[in-house]
């Protein structure tokens, strides 16, 4: 059973006073799920958020929060009115209140208050810390006291905006898995601003990809990777080469590594140029294929190598071999492409809108603002 349209943000235009930084932009979150902004720094990620929470107002469109016009041109439904709930980069907790006091602070006048103080301190786990003060708790425990809080009053949308940054590598892996987990357990419908993917993709169930004020993609995390939209969404989503083909059939191109098949068919005309995404999990290591590569670079990740590979031709892609077999630079090995799932783009239109950086025939594009 589907679950009901929670957010919708329809044609959507805002910004600063008379800068638009957001244009043409549609989304939609439905209840329970967790959506994503994710994109570089100025790509007008957390400008939509602020516009959502009502604190910027809107220059064309509209915002509607469960059937309600909340945001539109010339109207901005006071923020305390939205039921939007919001934890900030910094925690922001009042340091003069303890754990529980913090906690409770948006929940004064609930009749059990003392009872949902409780139950939140254990849904994040800091049942025992409810009498310390934010300056004696970890970042970690400081971000989940924060979001206790925003989840006190039953918001029906929270809004979170880089919640992450501000703690290490590690700690943010496990809290934002933590922070997906308490969530889904309250039911509770959020967005999520960030610019690390492995963020977006670890809490997330719908991601939308920014650049540049424009929404590129808003998709599973699934789809992102596997079924890019556009150039940018190919480059952005993992690490992806391109490399020149020729459509020789709707279903297969001629490229320097062979003719590639696909599973999907293209309408483009044959003999056309286009663009072949290339993921380093779509070359594989081959020891008897023809198809020979020089390593020119090697990156130990464990279970996994991802090597640095250079064609005959002087292109470049990259591949992820098991690490058990511990190959040398200089080396030549063999490769095969094992990619049943062809990402196509036209070479002509649909990179006109890209600036592509050229490395000897490989086309990489640059995700840089």
């Amino acid at each position: 059973m589907s679950q009901p349209l929670l957010l919708n943000l329809r044609n959507l235009a805002c910004g600063y006073q008379d800068q638009r930084v957001v244009q043409n932009l549609n989304l939609h979150l439905n209840a329970g799920d967790i959506g994503c902004l994710l994109g570089s720094s100025g790509c007008g990620k957390t400008t939509t958020l602020r516009a959502i929470a009502g604190f910027e107002p809107v220059h064309e469109g509209e915002i509607t929060l469960a059937g309600e016009t909340i945001s539109s041109a010339g109207f901005t439904l006071a923020p305390e009115k939205r039921r939007i709930g919001m934890v900030f980069q910094d925690y922001a907790l009042f340091p003069h209140l303890s754990v529980a006091e913090n906690i409770a602070f948006g929940i004064r006048k609930h009749p059990q208050k003392e009872r949902v103080t409780e139950e939140l301190l254990e849904l994040v786990n800091l049942k025992n810390l409810g009498k310390r003060f934010p300056h004696e708790l970890s970042g970690g425990q400081q971000q989940r006291v924060a979001l206790a809080r925003a989840l006190a009053p039953e918001p029906q949308l929270l809004l979170l905006d880089e919640p992450f940054s501000n703690l290490d590598g590690e700690l943010r892996r496990k809290l934002s898995h933590e922070v997906r987990d308490i969530l889904k357990a309250r039911g509770t419908s959020a967005i999520l601003v960030t610019h690390d993917q492995e963020e977006a993709f670890a809490v997330s169930d719908h991601v939308g990809v920014f650049k540049e004020g424009r929404l590129e993609q808003w998709d599973t995390p699934y789809n992102l990777y596997h079924e890019p939209q556009t150039p940018y969404v190919a480059s952005f989503i993992g690490q992806g080469y391109f490399i020149r083909g020729q459509l020789s059939s709707p279903e297969s191109v001629q490229t320097e590594l062979g003719e590639l098949r696909g599973n999907r068919a293209y309408t483009w005309p044959t003999g056309g140029a286009v663009d072949v995404l290339l993921r380093p999990d779509d070359i594989v290591y081959a020891p008897d294929s023809a198809l020979k590569a020089r390593i020119v670079g090697k990156s130990f990740q464990g279970a996994s190598t991802l090597y640095r590979l250079q064609m005959p031709t002087g292109a470049q892609l990259e591949s992820i071999f098991p690490s058990h077999i511990d190959h040398q630079v200089g080396a030549d090995v063999g490769i095969q492409v094992a990619a049943d799932h062809l990402v196509l783009f036209q070479a002509s239109g649909s990179t006109a809108a890209q600036i592509p950086r050229v490395e000897s025939g490989v086309r990489r594009y640059s995700t840089a603002n």
